[in-house]
């Protein structure tokens, strides 16, 4: 299968067996507002890049049809580069659809190879089930990034020492019904009592 370079999309992207019958069941035009069928090729990404190691682009599956609890995002990712942090959702699992390219996958301690047709699972859980997934040199990667949209959650981000929460949505969520958002080292922690003489 050829791979289109990256920030191009075509029918080739969808042409393997396990892609191409997936994209199939999600076809059809972005824009009919709580529609149960989105056509992927049609979605309008939006680029995020942080420094020189994170980039990708990105487009909402699932809310544009209406979903709250379930959450699914479509994601391109450049080669030798990742989308976000190497973090852990307290509250939500996820689960990656791998489309398209070939990376890498940090789970917990080890790395892992994936490629087209692999389903990566993250369960919620601590540090154990941090997890990042990097683009391979040579293509970029394209993936389906499912979770449950449970909040509060409290992400952890362990090569930075820092704690996210999130209330009123979920990471990826509405922003306009987030009632907090705050990201803080862990070593900034104060005592429950500290203030309240």
């Amino acid at each position: 299968m050829s791979i289109p370079p990256y920030g191009v999309r075509s029918t080739h992207l969808f042409s393997s067996s396990i892609a191409g019958s997936f994209a199939e069941k999600l076809e059809i035009s972005q824009g009919k507002s709580m529609h149960p069928i989105v056509h992927l090729r049609e979605l309008p990404l939006q680029t995020q890049s942080h420094g020189g190691a994170y980039e990708a682009r990105t487009a909402a599956v699932a809310a544009p049809s209406g979903a709250k609890r379930l959450g699914a995002r479509y994601v391109e990712i450049p080669p030798g580069k990742k989308a976000w942090p190497f973090h852990c959702h307290h509250a939500n699992d996820e689960l990656f659809v791998i489309l398209a390219g070939a990376g890498v996958l940090r789970y917990g301690e080890e790395e892992h190879g994936v490629s087209a047709g692999d389903v990566v699972v993250c369960p919620a859980g601590g540090v154990e089930t941090a997890h990042q997934l990097r683009a391979g040199g040579s293509e970029p990667l394209c993936y389906l990034a499912i979770s449950t949209m449970n909040e509060p959650d409290v992400l952890e981000y362990p090569d930075s020492g820092k704690v996210a929460v999130f209330a009123g949505s979920a990471p990826g969520g509405e922003k306009a019904a987030r009632r907090l958002e705050l990201t803080v080292r862990k070593n900034a922690a104060i005592g429950y009592w500290e203030g309240e003489e």
